[in-house]
């Protein structure tokens, strides 16, 4: 069956990227969400996130693999946005659909809190979800129409590395996520 969930975690064109590899999903679109406004714009989306709405076969994945996916893609400990991109549309949000899912959120992120990956607790808002307001055209399957900006973009804002050494500290304290 397939299922969707929204999430933000900074530059739109990045977690749109990295869920695409993510195993069960079938399709991530970059939009906006959380605010109050209605129909909002590259230009003009205050109060809203930059987020993406993900769908997955739930056959395939689950929700709570696809929010350890994501939480291993940004810096679950930085409240003023994600590397390069600062500011209140780039914090990291989970939008929970049910109480089923905060439960999930919930423990994903106090798994991840004691699992010594990082120095610092995670600030990662667990919100209920919103209206998603699709971005712009120009936005979407952004890394793949634009490869070479995409990588400069990635490599620059410090993403790449970060989720690199994240990677390398999991393997080195032998630090894995439960099932």
């Amino acid at each position: 069956m397939t299922k969707s969930l929204i999430l933000a975690g900074g530059c739109f064109w990045c977690v749109e990227h990295d869920m695409r590899e993510a195993s069960g999903v079938s399709s991530v679109v970059s939009g906006y969400s959380g605010g109050e406004s209605t129909n909002p714009t590259y230009e003009n989306h205050t109060g809203h996130k930059e987020v993406i709405l993900c769908e997955y076969d739930d056959t395939k994945t689950s929700y709570k693999k696809l929010l350890q996916y994501f939480i291993d893609h940004i810096d679950p400990t930085d409240n003023g946005g994600q590397f390069g991109d600062r500011g209140s549309s780039y914090e990291t949000v989970i939008f929970y659909d049910n109480e089923e899912e905060k439960k999930i959120a919930e423990s994903v992120i106090d798994e991840l809190n004691k699992s010594g990956v990082y120095d610092k607790q995670s600030v990662v808002q667990i919100l209920s979800r919103k209206e998603f307001y699709k971005a712009e055209e120009y936005h979407q399957n952004y890394a793949e129409k634009n490869p070479t900006h995409y990588a400069m973009y990635r490599q620059g804002s410090g993403r790449e590395g970060f989720v690199n050494r994240t990677c390398q500290i999991r393997d080195e304290k032998k630090i894995s996520w439960s099932d």
